[in-house]
């Protein structure tokens, strides 16, 4: 019999909304699990994500439970929350910073108005490859940046993975900059983000990820930029006739706890929250890897048109004012320490 960490509770849930909507939230948030426990049962700590069931981030969420708790004795338990069922990435962080949420994995797309350094790892074309990305993710840097999150009442736990970011759109195919003159585009709310569709030629259309399908479906936007496994498993071969394999973003992703919630925790237990959690980014990486290639073959079959002729040069040229405009705010050093990594 699985354990309750691995299974999202339809009964909890319910309770959770019905209980907010009673008190008018306008925001879907999970009730702080921060107390003690009764003696003998497991603290159980409450994670949201945006993406469904069959996702990276949750296949990597159910291993992260089982080593949690192994490593904490059953002390500690994992429940997930997934399709926005607690609210988009944003309202999820904040409600972190409250307390009203025990964790979150999210994208780096809301972080940087939390930590504005971290907007660094957004800039395009920054990583040469996956070990170039993990290199600097799992060391120094990688760890200054999450530590930058705790006067936000922010921890952060280790650096996952969504993968190298790909446009998609409903009009035609995108081979190079000038064909994405015109378009509307989907981005993060990332500014970095936005502003290196702008140097492309898009229109960038920033929204919550909970909104988008719909809006595609609607033809709100033309298109959108997310990792393969992303693209698949959010079914947006539904709405999007053409895939381009940019990679324009390596996309990271960060699994955060509430500061308070931490520091409510015994040493013990915040030491096996930490292990797993940097167990599960090994893990968690495997499985986007394994999922890309599958998955780029499956949206053939679903009757996507791949852009694989793609002119990365002309959209790396097309982008280096996006390295102007934030090398005051991220550091030029810091810049520059990144793209010395990989070699």
């Amino acid at each position: 019999m699985k354990s309750l960490s691995k299974k999202v509770l339809g009964a909890a849930t319910a309770l959770s909304l019905s209980v907010l909507v009673a008190c008018g939230g306008g925001n879907q948030q999970a009730d702080s699990t921060g107390g003690e426990a009764a003696s003998g049962e497991a603290k159980t700590l409450q994670v949201g994500i945006t993406l469904a069931e069959d996702s990276h981030y949750y296949k990597g969420l159910e291993h992260f439970a089982d080593l949690v708790e192994e490593k904490s004795d059953g002390e500690l338990a994992i429940e997930i929350f997934p399709n926005g069922s607690l609210g988009g990435e944003r309202d999820m962080v904040e409600s972190l910073q409250v307390g009203s949420l025990d964790m979150v994995l999210t994208s780096t797309g809301p972080l940087g108005g939390f930590a504005p350094e971290i907007n660094v790892v957004d800039l395009p074309f920054l990583f040469e490859n996956r070990e170039h990305a993990y290199k600097v993710l799992d060391g120094e840097i990688g760890q200054d940046l999450l530590s930058g999150l705790e006067d936000q009442s922010l921890k952060g736990l280790a650096w996952w993975e969504n993968g190298f970011r790909h446009i998609t759109n409903s009009q035609h195919p995108i081979e190079k900059p000038e064909d994405l003159k015109g378009l509307k585009i989907r981005t993060m709310e990332n500014n970095v983000h936005m502003d290196s569709f702008k140097a492309m030629g898009a229109d960038p259309t920033p929204m919550s990820f909970t909104e988008l399908f719909t809006a595609l479906q609607q033809g709100v936007v033309d298109g959108q930029e997310n990792p393969v496994p992303i693209i698949s498993t959010s079914r947006f071969y539904e709405v999007q006739d053409y895939l381009t394999l940019t990679g324009h973003f390596y996309s990271p992703a960060a699994l955060l706890v509430s500061s308070q919630v931490f520091e409510g925790l015994s040493e013990d237990q915040q030491k096996a929250l930490q292990e797993a959690a940097s167990e599960g980014a090994e893990y968690e990486r495997e499985i986007v890897a394994d999922m890309e290639e599958e998955m780029i073959a499956d949206l053939k079959d679903q009757g996507m048109k791949i852009v694989e002729d793609v002119d990365k040069k002309a959209f790396q040229k097309a982008t280096t004012s996006v390295y102007d405009q934030y090398s005051d705010q991220v550091g030029e050093d810091l810049i520059k320490q990144i793209q010395d990594a990989a070699k």
